[in-house]
């Protein structure tokens, strides 16, 4: 939300129509009822826009006096309090200001900004601007550098400057940068000509027009002269600049408005990486180009296959005590958590102190297959010590040669996803659509059996089969597919249906108990059970990611239920979300208790998630994580789960194959099956492809010096590939 406190402005720019030289300062009261009407909106930022010193003016100091202020950054400190009352985290833009107001502002805002626009000091569009100085900016931008505060720049194309003049300018940002380390950003705006509002207020023309474009999805800008100082700027020019910025700045966002150029789409695809604040009331610089709305641009992007991910004002490497105010991060914390990076110690306050101590002396208790304490799983999976780090891999993979060998084995399977449509609602998911969702989908009988034709041709000896919860479905539907399949292909092995359809069949077999559930599936032709919906058994993130998913204590019964019925299952933990470190280690506690009891669970498959299509990463501002994250926290599953189970998997749909081949260095002995057909992964947005066939992952071990197998989905061996040999099949 866009908070213009005051227009006043001593400069006289000759592109803008937002400053005017009249004394301008909204009330307490109007800024109180912006706040609020923003708060009611779920509206995470509130951006401070002002002319250059307001303060100069005697009509605003008086107004000023009257209010109770010493000065017009005063009254802005106080606006942005009311803002982080009301959980909104202030970005303020005030123009040239000094040292001190930028400490003072520090203290309140989350982050600040200031556009160079340009290092020319003789452009005409500049007379009569003493505070559009080149110097005078640029020192604002470096002592926002000094004082560690997270910093917007950028430079405004059009405006008499040359594209040499550009490259200058960001040349000079990148300079500073590369002193401080504070720009989180830099917009790079061409100039849109409009006419002057004399007598309006710009705000209310913005809000007016951002609404009206929000609603409607219809544009209506009124065409305004250029002038004789501008130049041109061509969509070539401001790709040009785009591929500079990142030349100069690989590590700062770039960011291009894209209310400002109807070709923001092939900006993007061109290197920008980020859209700016879609200002619920519009922008108020040019008022009658609104933004367009969240749901607008995320369709578009789809379009080209791109998400869009929203972020805080503050980007998440700075959200840090070292650059944001302790009680800034306390906002942070409490409203928006999830923002905040992992950096080994938790984004949330710990039940107990991480002690990274108990690393080393956890890894030689894991080898020997002890059970690890909570503490000890944490400070494991928090560690980012290097040495730390390479022990837990070295014993991951002494443990994984221990119990399972040199072999890395895989399965020829095929994925089948009956139907996407889908009633729970998880947060985490991409795939699945409400019943009359254009992109709802369920296959019929004759498109299913082609599909396990398809299966066999192939070679596969399982069948992958989950869907949706379907609201029309009855247990019936779910034999039918069962028995379908093994018409079709009797030799298939089908490894279907997770918990939650199974514990769905329950709720919908009129008092049937589990047992007789999965007696009737295992007659249908079930073969195993798949240990998916698992996500992270702590009944607090799984009301935080999917309030409607079974709680762990069901996702435990239903699996116990399987293994009592003589059918072996998986296990899964989807990672690297929202979860805690402490939440991970009471996973692993209910998965190797549960082992431990019953004996039937063949692997235990981790699954990060992957965010780029999915309400969870585009409201949540979670972020892939990283390879080196993964990897740790691979190894830390094997250690975990100590001799408990015998099969650790990398998942090469979530994590690439090349990370996957990575792994088998960090406790994993198993590269998963080839799919042929992968819905989830792909529609949350990975982009490792879909399917592999058994020579890339044979490839892939023989790369990590190791003998392959083909498996079945219980772990017989089926093929031999042995590293510079030839294939061997397996001795009955």
């Amino acid at each position: 939300m866009t908070l213009s406190l005051s227009r006043t402005c001593v400069s006289h720019c000759k592109y803008c129509a937002f400053q005017t030289h009249q004394p301008h300062l909204h009330t307490p009261e109007e800024v109180l009822a912006l706040l609020d009407g923003a708060s009611r909106r779920s509206v995470k930022e509130l951006l401070v826009l002002t002319g250059d010193d307001p303060g100069h003016h005697p009509g605003v100091v008086a107004r000023l006096r009257e209010l109770g202020f010493d000065d017009f950054v005063a009254y802005v400190v106080w606006c942005c309090e009311q803002a982080l009352d009301r959980g909104l985290l202030p970005h303020t833009n005030l123009g040239a200001v000094t040292r001190e107001e930028l400490a003072r502002l520090r203290e309140v805002t989350a982050s600040q900004g200031l556009m160079v626009e340009s290092v020319r000091d003789d452009l005409v569009a500049h007379q009569g601007s003493p505070t559009k100085d080149p110097e005078l900016r640029l020192q604002t931008i470096r002592w926002a550098g000094e004082l560690r505060i997270p910093f917007t720049s950028g430079i405004l194309m059009g405006i008499g400057e040359t594209p040499s003049d550009r490259v200058d300018a960001l040349r000079a940002l990148a300079e500073i940068h590369a002193e401080h380390g504070h720009l989180q950003e830099v917009i790079l705006q061409n100039f849109v000509p409009h006419r002057k509002y004399y007598g309006e207020e710009p705000a209310e023309i913005a809000t007016d027009a951002a609404e009206r474009f929000w609603r409607t999805g219809l544009r209506d800008v009124p065409i305004a002269g250029v002038p004789a100082w501008a130049t041109p700027v061509t969509l070539d020019d401001i790709k040009s600049v785009i591929a500079t910025a990142r030349e100069l700045m690989p590590d700062v966002g770039i960011q291009v408005p894209p209310n400002l150029s109807e070709f923001w789409p092939e900006l993007v695809a061109a290197g920008a990486t980020d859209l700016g604040g879609l200002s619920a009331n519009g922008d108020h610089i040019s008022p009658e180009h609104p933004f367009p709305s969240p749901h607008q641009v995320r369709k578009r992007l789809a379009e080209d296959g791109v998400a869009l991910t929203e972020r805080l004002c503050v980007y998440g490497k700075y959200l840090d005590p070292e650059w944001v105010e302790q009680h800034v991060l306390d906002v942070v914390k409490t409203k928006y958590w999830s923002f905040i990076p992992r950096r080994g110690s938790g984004r949330t306050e710990a039940p107990f102190s991480i002690n990274n101590d108990l690393v080393g002396p956890a890894v030689s208790r894991a080898v020997a297959g002890e059970p690890l304490g909570v503490e000890e799983l944490t400070a494991m999976f928090a560690s980012t010590d290097a040495g730390a780090v390479e022990e837990m891999r070295a014993g991951a993979d002494a443990l994984r040669s221990e119990l399972a060998g040199d072999v890395v084995t895989f399965v020829v399977n095929r994925n089948i996803n009956v139907s996407n449509v889908c009633v729970v609602g998880c947060a985490f998911c991409g795939f699945g659509q409400g019943k009359r969702s254009p992109d709802a989908y369920q296959h019929d009988e004759e498109e299913f059996r082609s599909r396990v034709r398809q299966a066999v041709d192939y070679g596969a000896t399982e069948l992958c089969m989950q869907s949706g919860i379907h609201p029309d479905w009855d247990l019936d539907e779910y034999l039918k597919w069962l028995r379908v399949a093994k018409d079709e292909a009797p030799q298939l092995h089908l490894h279907a249906y997770s918990p939650m359809e199974i514990a769905h069949m329950q709720d919908i077999s009129g008092g049937l108990g589990l047992d007789e559930i999965f007696a009737r599936l295992r007659d249908a032709g079930l073969g195993s059970t798949p240990g998916t919906a698992a996500e992270v058994l702590h009944d607090g993130v799984r009301e935080r990611i999917s309030p409607n998913k079974l709680p762990v204590a069901r996702w435990v019964e239903v699996i116990e239920a399987s293994h009592r019925a003589g059918l072996r299952s998986t296990s899964t933990v989807m990672f690297g979300h929202i979860e805690e470190p402490w939440e991970l280690a009471e996973h692993l506690r209910v998965v190797r208790e549960l082992q431990e009891r019953t004996g039937g669970i063949t692997e235990f498959v981790p699954l990060s998630f992957i965010p780029f299509m999915t309400l969870l990463g585009r409201t949540h501002g979670v972020e892939e994580i990283s390879r080196e994250e993964n990897l740790k926290h691979t190894a830390v599953f094997r250690l975990a789960l100590g001799r408990s189970i015998r099969n650790v998997q990398a998942s090469w749909v979530k994590m690439g194959l090349d990370a996957a081949t990575e792994a088998l260095r960090w406790g994993v002995n198993d590269l998963g099956g080839t799919l042929m057909e992968e819905s989830i992964s792909r529609l949350a947005g990975s982009y490792h492809g879909v399917k592999l066939d058994p020579p890339e992952l044979i490839a892939a071990a023989h790369r990590a010096g190791r003998p392959a197998a083909e498996r079945s989905t219980l772990y017989d061996v089926l093929r031999s590939y042995p590293v510079g040999g030839a294939a061997r099949e397996a001795v009955a």
